[in-house]
């Protein structure tokens, strides 16, 4: 009964519009009056202690190296270097798009900044050559969501700090699934354009590409940095996150000149509100974490999930549909804070490695970013490409597809993902 008011509040509060902040509040206050044991007090401190967490400054310095990264010439400069190697081959620019995603990836963590920052270098590039449109935008949208895999990840950092799970394992699990993302991209561009004649670019000499490369280097060494110091463990997630900030700011102020002061003041202040949307949010859902502990919830859930318990690959399936069917109607962040808490202990008591499955849900979370009827990547790349949403959803469903096809593979095989995770973690 306690679960079905927790779920039954929230969701009638954001159907209603109520932000998801507010919505978690009312729900754990309902909580609280089933139990019998409404006091404001316990709201207050939870909502405090939540937000206070080293781990969470990890959020703002990323975000301001994200944006400093797209005004800052660091993007050019990357598409500029895969322009250079692979623009001349037939669908060339499409291959750019993935390579540049990847590496977009690793500096920024954001799906919608990556996406946003790929079309409006790329799009119009592959709009003037005659690909397909739909396709292209399709394209370039799917490989925005690399982003929030590949490390230094924002979505990650949430559900670190919301599953109480390691930040540096969760950074280095993602570092495979995100490759494979790219793979599986590039395998479907490959078939969309087999039979296409589309146009390509002059092939460049390699003076042309050595220069390309002397001139994204500053921004290549930047994942180098962050990973590598997370590594060796010379920075710890947060640490590296500053390191990034500071980086990129430099790098744009004063090698590559070409972020202003107005810039970077208004960099901070877009870094500023994201910030505190987000914190709040947080700071909500530990409330409602606590209290799904009191209540037991997990257990209640737990029962549900019963004959499913001793076949962990069938308990995956089942919740990675949930998921997906939920992330279709609801945002990245708030379906992390709102089903983790709730899951995290119905696997760990079927014995699956929590990380494996923190990445899992992850990554299902970051594809309903291209699902509508909510879509937020896909409503960006329509914004910015000026193009109808429809559109852009159907073409979207090819790489889609492929995404899904590679989560099945995640499933049969959880290898693919803690193989290296273990190999890692040493």
């Amino acid at each position: 009964m306690t679960l079905v008011i927790f779920l039954g509040v929230l969701l009638v509060a954001i159907l209603i519009g109520i932000p998801v902040a507010f919505a978690l509040l009312l729900s754990s206050l309902a909580i609280m009056l089933q139990l019998g044991m409404l006091n404001p007090e316990i709201v207050s401190l939870s909502l405090i202690n939540g937000v206070d967490s080293f781990t969470l400054l990890a959020i703002p310095f990323f975000l301001i190296a994200g944006e400093v990264m797209s005004v800052g010439g660091l993007s050019k400069r990357i598409v500029a270097l895969f322009m250079s190697l692979v623009g001349h081959r037939n669908g060339g620019l499409g291959y750019v798009a993935i390579a540049t995603s990847v590496v977009l990836a690793s500096l920024s963590g954001s799906a919608v900044a990556d996406a946003a920052a790929l079309v409006s270098i790329l799009y119009p590039m592959m709009r003037d050559a005659g690909y397909p449109r739909g396709q292209s935008l399709g394209l370039l949208a799917s490989g925005g969501l690399i982003a929030p895999i590949i490390p230094p990840s924002l979505p990650l950092i949430i559900v670190g700090v919301t599953g109480n799970l390691s930040i540096g394992d969760l950074f280095v699990g993602g570092i495979v699934p995100g490759l494979l993302m790219a793979a599986a991209l590039i395998v479907t561009w490959s078939i969309i354009i087999r039979k296409k004649k589309l146009v390509v670019i002059e092939r460049v000499p390699w003076r042309g590409r050595l220069s390309a490369l002397k001139g994204s280097l500053w921004a290549l060494l930047m994942p180098v940095i962050i990973i590598g110091g997370i590594r060796t463990g010379v920075v710890t997630p947060t640490e590296s996150a500053v390191v990034a900030a500071v980086y990129a700011i430099v790098v744009s102020k004063f090698i590559y000149r070409e972020l202003t002061w107005t810039q970077l003041v208004q960099v901070l202040v877009n870094a500023g509100r994201t910030t505190a949307m987000v914190m709040l949010m947080v700071g909500a859902s530990m409330v409602a974490a606590w209290l799904i502990t009191v209540a037991q919830l997990p257990q209640q859930l737990g029962s549900m999930f019963g004959p499913l318990i001793e076949h962990p690959k069938w308990l995956m399936l089942v919740i990675m549909i949930i998921v997906f069917l939920v992330g279709t109607v609801m945002d990245l962040v708030p379906t992390t804070l709102v089903m983790l808490p709730l899951l995290l202990p119905v696997v760990k008591l079927a014995g699956i490695d929590p990380v494996y499955f923190a990445l899992m849900f992850t990554i299902n979370n970051v594809i309903g970013l291209i699902t509508p009827p909510v879509g937020s990547v896909v409503n960006v790349v329509a914004g910015v490409g000026r193009a109808s949403m429809s559109e852009v959803v159907r073409g979207c469903n090819p790489f889609l597809a492929a995404y899904l096809l590679l989560m099945g593979l995640f499933i049969l095989f959880p290898e693919i993902i803690t193989a290296p995770l273990h190999f890692f973690r040493g």
